[in-house]
């Protein structure tokens, strides 16, 4: 449930207030980086694809057409319901129901994508921070599950 998710310790990263939307503090280690990808893309429906919106270098979660039960407002662009920035960044896209986002952002793990704030894209899609240690990756994997649910159909809630 996602009161259990606990406030996010420490400042907020500091991050780009356009396109490209990244972070550029408190990045992650390589090897907090690399066990987040290992473990981010193991999920039923999905493929591991280049991202089609974000970066070169960022990674999509794409989810299978037939497992897509979710609102449109739950995915980025075609079946890309998130994507995993390159490691010099390590933060995260992805899109969550409006009152699980809200509540992630007011806990210091995420905030608005910038493009959201114009309209362009929809206002589920927030950036994630990277995870800085071993149990904040449980924690954004929580998250990703929680936006894998959103698209599945399934629930989105954490």
């Amino acid at each position: 449930m996602l009161e259990l998710i606990p406030p996010r310790q420490g400042d907020r990263p500091v991050t780009t207030s356009a396109n490209p939307h990244e972070q550029r503090s408190q990045n992650p280690s390589p090897e907090i980086y690399s066990v987040l990808k290992a473990r981010a893309f193991n999920f039923q429906c999905i493929d591991r694809v280049p991202s089609r919106i974000s970066v070169p270098g960022a990674e999509a979660l794409w989810m299978h057409d037939a497992c897509c039960h979710g609102p449109a407002e739950a995915f980025m662009v075609g079946n890309e319901f998130a994507h995993i920035h390159p490691e010099y960044d390590g933060s995260l896209h992805l899109a969550l129901p409006g009152k699980v986002a809200n509540e992630l952002i007011q806990k210091g793990w995420g905030e608005p994508h910038p493009v959201a704030k114009l309209g362009l894209i929809p206002s589920t899609i927030i950036m994630v921070y990277a995870p800085r240690n071993h149990e904040e990756v449980d924690w954004v994997l929580k998250i990703i599950k929680a936006s894998y649910e959103f698209a599945h159909g399934t629930d989105g809630k954490l």
